[in-house]
């Protein structure tokens, strides 16, 4: 390995260190290959880490048994593509961060007669067009309380009918469609509906207003909804005494951390107030290092396309990678890109008040049983990563129909539902059937970040395959799957007496019934199982609904399994040409099945 160091092309480029079993353990970009590697190690008497270097890094190097690189034309295009491959890979000792979506945007474009408010992640190409946000949440309900509240075009169709409706009768809708509205009465509605965009305080007091209404009424259930509302507007909001009696904006990041966990806080200011705000957990199982988590929470908030508003990013910490961030996202926005640390006054007092609120987070869930429960979790089974976001497989199917496949999401205490992914799949055996789904979840890896841990619902075979498509695939990523104990060769589940096995790559474990980590990955296996049950019924419902209507215009049973079998789908049926359905049938029953289906 020395002499490959020694090797290394002084160009820009990234790197990767595998330890002696293949698997890769780190990647770093570097302005010049040669002298930014060349910087982790002393060569004499023999090659050992820099012991000046950070302790993670330290511990990275001990296990480095090689490097492999790939130049590129320039330190930009090694950021881009070192951040591409991190979210592919999951090194083990790289920070990944989740939070990489872009957040919605309310707007209103005024070239309009009458202009609605709508939601958007990207720039409109229109002319008078006024951004709202971003908001990290409650910008659906904001829009909603909006349209609520104010009497304007409720719906994109409303205009072409020439009648006014039932918005117009209950006060919601001035029906620009049918009556002849000025244009200066539009605008007062709209400039309301802007107030309460911008003042949120004043726009959940009339909300409360309208929920105290409909709880005096009775109507428990529509004061229910305001009340959720209420909260999900309420969710992203930090508290903030601070307003800068100007029409600033800025983005504002900063990092606190405490012994094993960091968090990463952003603050959005518009017009001078705070408009919302997002957090991020990291758990930091091999030490911190700080410049990394700035320059990956900046750069994956922004992507690779510009925000519909642009505004100066300020830090909390100075970080060594901000000029070549800063580069970056001058190249992203098409103009300047500002990132500064302040050190006083209104902007010093913005970085302040996000410590201020990192800190208080970082209190708060000290005590994260959570998170002790996946640190014992992580010590029985020896999994390299702590297994706080967590992802569950399983498959169900009925006699080889209606085959489909789950997977549930686990992070940090819930189950996010938002994550569950359910997949239609045309493998007859379910040995086949978890191939299919695990390459179609590891094909989606650099758009939704692989978790710390996959559990399959299954045994040994299974898990295997599962290693060996991650391997194939140089994804560093812990599994491991939970089968049912067997008696007489049969699975056996009695009540109380769930005596599930535990397979890791180098062991089986038989838990007791009553241990808790055996009991938290069975609860994950089965709301996995819970998932996939639904699914299939839902699937094998609409293939009986069909099949059924098949069977009334004379298609016998035997014909829709021959469609099935060669087109795999009703969908697929119903795509399919006349000639194309003649081929597996005969032209009576093609022409039946086409005039059914347009």
């Amino acid at each position: 390995m020395i002499d490959k160091i020694k090797d290394l092309p002084p160009s820009a480029g990234i790197y990767q260190y595998f330890n002696d079993k293949g698997q890769l353990l780190y990647i770093g970009k570097a302005k010049n290959l040669k002298n930014r590697v060349k910087s982790y190690w002393y060569f004499t008497p023999s090659l050992r880490p820099n012991p000046s270097l950070n302790p993670r890094i330290v511990k990275m190097l001990e296990e480095t048994a090689s490097i492999n690189y790939i130049v590129v034309q320039n330190e930009h295009d090694a950021l881009i593509l070192e951040n591409s491959l991190i979210k592919q890979l999951k090194p083990k000792y790289n920070i990944l961060l989740r939070d990489d979506k872009t957040y919605p945007y309310i707007y209103i474009d005024y070239s309009k007669e009458y202009p609605r408010f709508e939601i958007t992640r990207k720039i409109i190409n229109a002319k008078d067009v006024k951004y709202f946000g971003p908001y990290s949440v409650g910008a659906r309900d904001i829009l909603d309380s909006v349209y609520e509240l104010c009497m304007l075009v409720q719906k994109k169709g409303c205009l072409k009918g020439k009648k006014a409706c039932l918005y117009y009768q209950i006060k919601k809708c001035l029906a620009p469609c049918e009556f002849d509205v000025k244009s200066e009465r539009y605008r007062q509605e709209t400039d309301k509906a802007v107030n309460y965009i911008e003042n949120k305080k004043e726009l959940i007091k009339k909300l409360q207003e309208k929920m105290s209404f409909y709880a005096e009424e009775l109507r428990f259930e529509e004061a229910s909804e305001i009340k959720n509302r209420i909260q999900n507007i309420q969710k992203s909001n930090i508290v903030s005494q601070i307003d800068l009696a100007t029409n600033d904006n800025y983005d504002i990041f900063c990092i606190s951390h405490k012994e094993n966990r960091a968090i990463v806080v952003r603050i959005f200011m518009r017009n001078g107030k705070v408009v919302s705000s997002s957090h991020d957990f990291i758990y930091l199982n091999e030490g911190f290092d700080e410049d990394e988590i700035y320059y990956r929470a900046v750069m994956e908030y922004y992507g690779s396309e510009a925000p519909p508003i642009i505004a100066p990013v300020l830090v909390a910490h100075e970080f060594e990678s901000k000029k070549l961030l800063q580069e970056y996202l001058s190249a992203v926005f098409n103009k300047k890109a500002q990132i500064t640390n302040p050190k006083r006054g209104d902007k010093k007092r913005l970085t302040d008040l996000a410590m201020l609120n990192a800190d208080e987070l970082l209190n708060k869930t000290k005590n994260d049983t959570s998170y002790e429960l996946a640190l014992l979790v992580q010590e029985l089974f020896k999994l390299q990563r702590t297994p706080l976001r967590i992802e569950v497989f399983d498959n169900s199917h009925m006699s080889g129909q209606a085959t489909v496949g789950a997977m549930i999401v686990y992070e940090s205490g819930i189950f996010d539902k938002k994550a569950y992914r359910t997949y239609h799949l045309d493998s007859k055996d379910e040995y086949s059937q978890m191939r299919e789904m695990l390459t179609k979840r590891i094909e989606s890896f650099e758009k939704n970040t692989p978790p710390d841990l996959w559990i399959l619902d299954g045994g040994e075979t299974l898990l295997k395959l599962a290693i060996d498509l991650l391997d194939s695939n140089g994804v560093f990523l812990d599994v491991i799957a939970v089968s049912k104990e067997k008696i007489d060769a049969k699975a056996h589940r009695a009540k109380g007496e769930a005596k599930d096995i535990i397979h890791t790559a180098d062991t089986s474990f038989n838990l007791k019934p009553t241990d808790k980590r055996l009991q938290f990955v069975q609860r994950l296996r089965d709301e996995a199982h819970r998932s996939a049950v639904t699914f299939h019924k839902k699937t094998k419902l609409k293939l009986d609904q069909e099949s059924k209507l098949l069977s009334l215009k004379g298609i016998s049973e035997a014909k829709i399994k021959k469609l099935l079998s060669y087109f795999g789908t009703f969908e697929a049926i119903r795509a399919a040409g006349e000639d194309e359905i003649v081929s597996v049938l005969n032209e009576k029953d093609a022409k039946t099945i086409k005039l059914l289906y347009n």
